[in-house]
């Protein structure tokens, strides 16, 4: 074994060494932002704001889509006896009548969605602040939101949650 190997190995060990004795005062904790946006009051209060503004587009929605089930369903059953430019008349209406229902939807789709990623983007930025307040003062050196496994222990989801919902 040359010199330069036996100090590089001394180094390692040393480092391994100096690692494991940090390492032990090292604190991880672990947050389920998806438990957050279900359980937190803020998320609640978000949800039933979302649902309050858009309950009434989507009723129409569904009047809309009720409406064209029934023509389609009716032009159906009129088909035999209508002439032929009558069935086509109310075909190109039947297809206009889908297509402003489709424009519509999407468009209320692409609203809620909007809408709701501004609602969880401040649910987001209230926990990631308590998530701040627990790590700092539960003396946490690394908070995570997202890994492929967790030993449960390092949940702290429960603690931030209690704070959001005002029991510290």
């Amino acid at each position: 074994m040359g010199i330069n190997t036996a100090r590089f190995l001394m180094l390692g060990c040393l480092g391994m060494a100096m690692f494991h004795a940090h390492a032990e005062d090292f604190r991880v904790g672990f947050i389920n932002t998806d438990r957050i946006f279900r359980e937190a009051n803020t998320a609640k209060v978000a949800q039933t704001k979302l649902e309050q503004e858009f309950s009434k587009r989507e009723k129409e929605l569904v009047d809309l889509g009720n409406v064209l089930k029934s023509n389609s369903e009716k032009l159906e059953r009129d088909a035999p006896t209508l002439s032929e430019t009558q069935r086509s008349t109310r075909q190109r209406q039947l297809s206009e009548q889908d297509r402003d229902f489709q424009r519509k939807r999407r468009e209320f789709q692409e609203d809620l969605n909007a809408r709701k990623n501004e609602e969880l983007q401040q649910v987001l930025e209230k926990a990631n602040k308590v998530v701040k307040q627990v790590a700092e003062s539960e003396k946490y050196d690394l908070i995570l939101q997202e890994a492929v496994y967790i030993n449960p222990k390092h949940d702290i989801t429960e603690k931030v949650i209690k704070v959001i919902n005002g029991g510290k």
